[in-house]
């Protein structure tokens, strides 16, 4: 029995070095916030690791609003463009490091609204028939992104790892055919001048200009605090 305790001894001396070892080395924390700016705006969020390889993340990000005066289809505008979500996302991690893919999905309230700015001098041809709107005349268009679209980026950061600040980016699309609507009176402050063909025309028009969008991209970058 005496010559087995050397061995007893080397076992109990590895398994004390191995759980040194495991305590001493560095905890992979798996909640960080960060924050980021570009597009959409300024966006905050939450990221969770499940693996190496696998985390989810939740953000927010805003534009806020902004108007500006435009000419679109011969007709001026007074335009507000607003860009909010809130996104929804795994991240994939296929080489083990910072490198990642991203799909997910973002909830959207993004609308550019135009505003007719008629003032009883400016022509406008609607098809081949040309008036002179008034102040009380309205030919207003809105145009929306769907309220929830598919997204696929790619990105860097966000992996497991020791606590501390870190560097994020993201670049990508969500996609989301845009779709426009128009409301006006023309038709009925100008019978027998104006047709719905007219208004029909006019609205394919003002459509390929401003509502050809079929994605909606987004590039940011920012820190990210790992706890």
């Amino acid at each position: 029995m005496a010559r087995r305790a050397p061995h007893s001894l080397s076992l109990l001396a590895l398994s004390s070095f191995g759980l040194a070892s495991l305590t001493l080395a560095p905890a992979s924390h798996a909640g960080e916030v960060y924050a980021s700016v570009g597009l959409p705006g300024v966006v905050v969020g939450y990221a969770h690791t499940v693996n190496q390889q696998l985390g989810l993340r939740v953000d927010a990000g805003t534009t806020g609003s902004f108007t500006r005066s435009r000419t679109e289809s011969g007709i001026p505008y007074s335009g507000k463009f607003k860009y909010n979500r809130i996104g929804l996302f795994g991240d994939y991690f296929p080489f083990g490091g910072r490198f990642r893919f991203t799909t997910g999905l973002t909830i959207n309230d993004t609308a550019l609204t135009l505003k007719t700015r008629f003032d009883g001098n400016t022509s406008v041809t609607f098809n081949q028939t040309t008036i002179t709107p008034t102040a009380n005349d309205r030919f207003d268009a809105t145009v929306k992104i769907p309220r929830i679209t598919p997204y696929f980026g790619l990105g860097w950061g966000h992996q497991a790892r020791e606590a501390g600040l870190g560097f994020v980016a993201d670049v990508g699309v969500s996609i989301g055919r845009a779709k426009l609507s128009v409301d006006q009176n023309l038709l009925e402050n100008y019978p027998g001048i104006l047709t719905q063909n007219d208004i029909d025309v006019k609205t394919g028009e003002l459509r390929d200009n401003v509502a050809k969008v079929r994605v909606l991209p987004q590039a940011s970058i920012g820190l990210s605090y790992r706890y």
